[in-house]
């Protein structure tokens, strides 16, 4: 794999990371409400390593050949955003600075933003076709790395892409509205606001079908 398909693949990735969606909402309220970033974002990096290993694993592109089984994952997927937004919405009065006892590192609580974070990403239909319509793109068909090697390498490079823009916008989000508590709770409505019309339009664009 050349150099330079790394080097446009890295631009290309860290592109698309800029723009805001469901992990950037998500990242956002973790920064605003746990104590730590890092378990949500490891979260998050969890859902890209399972898409990463569906497309090595050729699945990716069985889903995306059948309607019904993207149908179902769209819905499934939508449906999450809408429920994890609606609980956003919901909990943005706790929204601030976190509390000693709160957000710590280990235990059920890191657990279950770890899980909340996977299935953000993971669940995500248009990242599944992003990964199938990126991540080959950038391979050496001819090369002497076997493909799956070289896709897999390109997943986990767009994963770490991900991983430190998201530290960066979540850890930015505690520093700064940490002592706002107002605009922190206004902060998390929005970002719960924005799950929930994700999740919508998702559910708008197959119910329309």
């Amino acid at each position: 794999m050349a150099a330079s398909s790394i080097a446009a693949f890295f631009a290309v990735s860290f592109l698309l990371v800029l723009v805001p969606g469901a992990d950037w909402a998500y990242a956002i309220t973790s920064g605003l409400r746990d104590r730590s970033v890092v378990p949500a974002v490891g979260g998050l990096m969890l859902g890209y390593v399972g898409l990463t290993a569906v497309v090595v694993a050729g699945v990716a592109a069985v889903v995306a050949r059948t309607p019904g089984v993207l149908t179902a994952l769209t819905m499934l997927g939508a449906g999450y955003l809408v429920w994890l937004g609606a609980s956003t919405f919901a909990g943005a009065k706790d929204a601030g600075p976190p509390r000693a006892e709160e957000g710590a590192a280990a235990g059920p609580g890191a657990r279950s933003r770890v899980l909340k974070g996977a299935g953000v990403s993971g669940l995500n239909p248009k990242a599944l076709l992003l990964y199938v319509a990126l991540l080959p793109q950038f391979a050496d068909q001819h090369g002497h790395w076997p493909l799956a090697v070289q896709i897999g390498l390109l997943g986990l490079l767009h994963m770490c892409i991900a991983g430190a823009v998201y530290l960066g916008v979540g850890s930015l989000a505690r520093t700064v509205l940490r002592a706002r508590p107002t605009a922190a709770r206004v902060i998390t409505r929005l970002s719960g606001v924005a799950m929930i019309l994700l999740g919508g339009v998702l559910l708008v664009e197959q119910l329309s079908h």
